[in-house]
């Protein structure tokens, strides 16, 4: 790995601390789509969305009419909508596997990843034709540049590698805990404070 890599985190999933703050973020994972000297972007993976469910969002952007909703692919039926922050929420992000791609449209974020913003992706789904896993998560989260290596250096953030299985697991109320074990790391031991422990 060059310093570059290294130094930067995309394709890597952090994990909010015990003592974040910003009651947006509170025991939040976000998947790191982007993360360079200009800033960072991800979505959250770990939190459901009170929006309409992804049947309800097919039929609203007219994707499907009303009558197919019956007729979807089991993938598409068990998708869950989640809020992937506080940017753009009325915008979706399909974090999805690389085994689906839209020339001009996906952006590959490693051999195991890839992000659509476009309509074709929840075309692709409904149809059965997409790609095996997915997210659709509504907004994203971003930093200003340099703004995250603060937050990090502030004890806010701890980051992990990005498991497909645990990214795609729809079982979004114990993803947290298991992200924090796959670091070794056991919630009750960890402080709230920087520097005390």
């Amino acid at each position: 790995m060059t310093d570059e890599e290294t130094r930067y985190l995309g394709g890597q999933i952090l994990i909010a601390m015990p003592g974040m703050e910003d009651e947006r973020f509170a025991r939040s994972l976000v998947y790191l789509c982007a993360h360079s000297e200009e800033g960072a972007m991800g979505v959250i993976i770990n939190r459901s969305s009170d929006h309409p469910s992804f049947s309800d969002l097919l039929v609203q952007l007219q994707i499907i009419p009303e009558e197919e909703r019956i007729r979807l692919p089991e993938q598409a039926r068990a998708m869950q909508v989640q809020t992937g922050g506080p940017v753009e929420t009325t915008r979706g992000f399909v974090l999805h596997s690389s085994d689906w791609h839209v020339d001009d449209a996906t952006l590959a974020i490693d051999d195991r990843f890839s992000l659509t913003t476009t309509l074709e992706v929840l075309k692709a789904i409904a149809e059965g034709q997409g790609p095996k896993k997915a997210i659709l998560a509504l907004g994203y989260a971003g930093w200003a540049a340099g703004q995250l290596e603060s937050e990090i250096q502030w004890n806010g953030w701890l980051h992990c590698p990005a498991d497909p299985a645990l990214v795609f697991d729809p079982d979004l109320d114990h993803k947290y805990d298991r992200a924090l074990k796959s670091l070794g790391i056991d919630i009750g031991l960890l402080s709230r404070e920087a520097g005390h422990g």
